[in-house]
């Protein structure tokens, strides 16, 4: 196979965007909205939220024409901008949040099942494990034969996946009831103990849950050197990013019209399932559990497509071992394909022993994510500011607006996925000095010691602070 025949198509990319943002969480998400905020404080924290992620899909957008070059996806420009140790801690922790990421899909997609076959109980007795682990090597073994055979499948998931999603959207809005939908509007009822609860206390807690169910949107970035097109990888990203934000935002405030807040915030998992249920009965639940299933298996083939390809580009980048950079006859990154899997499957044993770490493991997917982020952010002013654009330049601006964001983010976060995110950088560094003096090369320059000591000095205030944590999970 030649290496345009392996190249991604614009459909593709917006396929893998859209399957990995897409995965179990949007099931459950007007619960988790509910939980959180009020319907006019949800439709608030969306319209914040997409101005904040659209941003930094427009930074993306706008770097992948600026700096074409720059083929590694996102933490390239991490790389290029503030130099390698920023650029290793970034694609580190991308790459730590993204396998996590899979270990959570190999236990939610036999807790799905397990609606059909209570024999997988809650996805981490030892008939998940096994079924979850028979599942990850098929996806290897998938992914080792070609990108655009897993591109194709990962389309036609996305496209299955999609169809109980737009019934879910079309039932709601036939059956929507506006009275109920303009009842308690601002949440002035009791929310979570407290009476009348303000805006912004909902508001910020709009913004944990919002920030999570967008990783994934650097999808198209990260395969830009197997773009069939550069300029396909800027238009996927919009694309996948406006769709999934519609889709987000229609699935959480139509809820409200058909249960109250108070209804939505008490159903189980997945509470889609049963606000369709309410209206359109038993067969509600089933076409939605189903849905689960097939969102859950696209997603880990979509987050094993970025955990491959990030290691596999970081390799190229001489931030991670050489090792990584290997490619078999179909011009697929195997070793980093194996080692990645073996990491998941790792894990994935690991329940058999205690599910008590999955808690800890599933922060740590959410807190390492937004580095990388930031990175992006910060790079898209620096290189506005370089090229000395206009100070209300459309880059400059969507640059601000990134940045704000992230901070804001990194602030409603709170202290302990501060802490988890250090404790997942210390050790990476450990990797950094290996590739450093395998390559021959200074370690650090004079202002990445300077980061490296504070990195060091928080990860021990984090080792100190670890059985607080894990006591607060």
């Amino acid at each position: 196979m030649t290496q345009k025949e392996n190249k991604i198509g614009l459909f593709s990319l917006v396929a893998i965007i859209i399957s990995a943002i897409i995965g179990a969480g949007i099931f459950n998400l007007m619960k988790e909205m509910a939980n959180t905020a009020s319907i006019g404080v949800t439709i608030i924290g969306w319209v914040i939220a997409g101005i904040g992620m659209g941003s930094l899909a427009f930074c993306m957008e706008n770097l992948n024409n600026k700096k074409p070059e720059l083929n590694s996806g996102i933490f390239s420009y991490a790389q290029d901008g503030f130099g390698d140790y920023i650029g290793f801690n970034s694609v580190w922790g991308y790459w730590v949040s993204v396998i996590i990421g899979n270990v959570a899909f190999g236990t939610l997609l036999f807790s799905a099942l397990g609606y059909f076959f209570p024999i997988f109980g809650n996805g981490q007795n030892i008939p998940s494990i096994i079924g979850a682990s028979i599942v990850l090597w098929g996806i290897h073994f998938m992914l080792s034969s070609g990108l655009d055979k897993a591109a194709l499948l990962n389309t036609l998931v996305m496209i299955a996946k999609l169809i109980p999603i737009f019934v879910f959207v079309i039932c709601i809005i036939i059956f929507f009831n506006k009275q109920l939908f303009f009842q308690d509007f601002w949440g002035a009822q009791n929310f979570e103990g407290k009476n009348e609860a303000s805006i912004l206390e909902q508001l910020k807690g709009t913004m944990l849950v919002t920030v999570w169910v967008f990783i994934g949107i650097e999808g198209a970035v990260v395969f830009s050197e197997r773009a069939k097109k550069r300029s396909d990888v800027g238009k996927a990203t919009l694309l996948g990013f406006v769709a999934v934000t519609l889709i987000y935002a229609l699935i959480t405030v139509l809820s409200y019209g058909i249960l109250s807040q108070e209804k939505l915030k008490v159903l189980p998992n997945p509470a889609m399932a049963y606000v369709l249920e309410t209206v359109i009965g038993k067969t509600g639940a089933i076409i939605v559990n189903l849905g689960v299933i097939v969102a859950i298996f696209g997603a880990w083939i979509a987050n094993t497509l970025l955990a491959e390809e990030v290691a596999f580009q970081a390799g190229k980048s001489n931030l991670f071992p050489a090792f990584f950079k290997k490619e078999n006859k179909n011009n697929m990154p195997i070793h980093a394909i194996i080692v990645t899997n073996l990491i998941v499957q790792f894990l994935l044993l690991s329940f058999l022993v205690t599910d008590e770490a999955y808690s800890l493991l599933s922060k740590l997917s959410s807190a390492t994510i937004l580095f990388p982020y930031t990175c992006v952010a910060i790079y898209q002013l620096k290189i506005s500011f370089l090229q000395k654009e206009k100070k209300l330049s459309k880059n400059i601006i969507v640059g601000t607006l990134a940045t704000i964001y992230m901070a804001w983010l990194i602030y409603t976060s709170g202290t302990l996925y501060i802490i988890l995110t250090i404790l997942t950088l210390g050790p990476g560094t450990l990797l950094f000095i290996y590739v450093k003096k395998k390559a021959r090369q200074q370690m650090f320059t004079k202002y990445e010691w300077i980061i490296f000591i504070f990195i060091i000095l928080l990860f021990l205030y984090g080792v100190i602070q670890l059985p607080t944590i894990l006591s607060n999970l």
